[in-house]
């Protein structure tokens, strides 16, 4: 199991001797506003919940998310966060040949190396801005039976467009797509499309509750696909996947539709404005390079002979948290990664990002 990944502030706490709650963490990829209006509040009133076993396939839970996605609760799946269908993939689909389009997120290929699967990797470069080149991966699909996209990826931030990744596994039908949608709720309205939406039967979506709506410690995920490919999961769910508490916040959700709405739009509108503020300020500098994002994060290249231990050692020492990118294949430690927080926050990590890269 990989230790890498971000949000570990315990670790920090103990290293530098302080609290969590004394560290401001950057390197973990939630909503910088938080969790929606009311969520906190009503999971404090339903606390006894947790004294009773929760509906064992969180039947209603799975219908209040497919009305806020407009989708099909037939098509779906509710789990232990979108990381339990992740590590079920090799065994259900029975997948032996996998790609994975990275640089991105490692637990892909620990699924993988868990089923003794050796993936292989198609990797964006920053010559291309971490852009994903789909005439090239087109041809790396061949005799691939699964192949895993991040998208929008972590933690490059780049979208792969709705329709031409629509087109890209219409035109593999023997391949398996699974398309992790994690972040696609912070990206724009202009540019927010669902693969939930396209209904091809080689198309798995795996959906998180964690980042947009502020709660990964409630582990909240959904698949959605159809056919066989939904079968075969199904056959590997295990009883009371999602949490009570979890299961009462979706409830809380999906009564409260209009409010999610409004939160989301307000998110959106906030990295907008925070993503652009950053990258000025970043680019004042000159030598820092913030590289095309539609999240809620931001990759950062550093300069040569900059590397992200010392950046990271630096931050870490004024209780600031972000994530070393060297643990990302396809990356190095010439990288780190920022999630974007409040406007105060965001200046003060700007500030110590350029006092750290000009360090002695």
């Amino acid at each position: 199991m990989i230790q890498g990944h971000g949000g570990n502030i315990y670790a920090m706490a103990r290293r530098l001797g302080c609290p969590p709650d004394a560290i401001i963490d950057m390197s973990s990829n939630i909503n910088p506003l938080g969790a929606p209006p009311g969520l906190l509040a009503h999971l404090h009133d339903q606390l006894e919940r947790i004294g009773v076993l929760p509906e064992v396939d969180a039947r209603t839970a799975v219908e209040h998310m497919s009305g806020l996605l407009g989708v099909d609760p037939r098509r779906m799946l509710a789990g232990n966060g979108t990381t339990q269908f992740i590590y079920t993939v090799c065994p259900a689909l029975n997948a032996r040949k996998v790609l994975i389009v990275g640089p991105t997120y490692a637990d892909y290929a620990d699924a993988c190396l868990m089923h003794a699967v050796q993936p292989r990797h198609f990797l964006a470069d920053a010559d291309n801005r971490f852009k994903v080149n789909l005439p090239l991966l087109d041809q790396a699909l061949e005799g691939v039976d699964t192949v895993f996209i991040c998208n929008p990826n972590n933690p490059t931030g780049r979208l792969i467009s709705h329709t031409q990744l629509h087109d890209l596994c219409r035109a593999h039908p023997r391949t398996y797509f699974i398309i992790d949608e994690s972040y696609l709720p912070f990206v724009p309205t202009d540019h927010f499309r669902s693969m939930a939406d396209c209904e091809l039967d080689n198309v798995v979506v795996l959906w998180s509750l964690s980042k947009i709506f502020g709660m990964p410690g409630l582990r909240a995920g959904f698949l959605i696909a159809n056919g066989e490919a939904l079968l075969c999961f199904k056959r590997y769910m295990q009883p009371w996947s999602l949490n009570c508490l979890a299961q009462t916040a979706i409830d809380y959700l999906g009564g409260n539709r209009t409010t999610v709405f409004e939160f989301i739009e307000k998110t959106r509108r906030f990295l907008l404005a925070a993503r652009g503020q950053f990258c000025r300020q970043l680019a004042l500098q000159g030598r820092l390079i913030p590289y095309p994002s539609l999240t809620s994060y931001l990759l950062v290249g550093l300069p040569e002979g900059v590397v992200a231990d010392a950046v990271c050692q630096h931050m870490a020492r004024k209780r600031l948290l972000v994530r070393h990118c060297g643990n990302f294949l396809g990356l190095s430690d010439g990288y780190v990664r920022i999630a974007l927080k409040d406007t105060q926050v965001n200046q003060l990590a700007v500030s110590l990002l350029i006092a750290s890269v000009q360090l002695p």
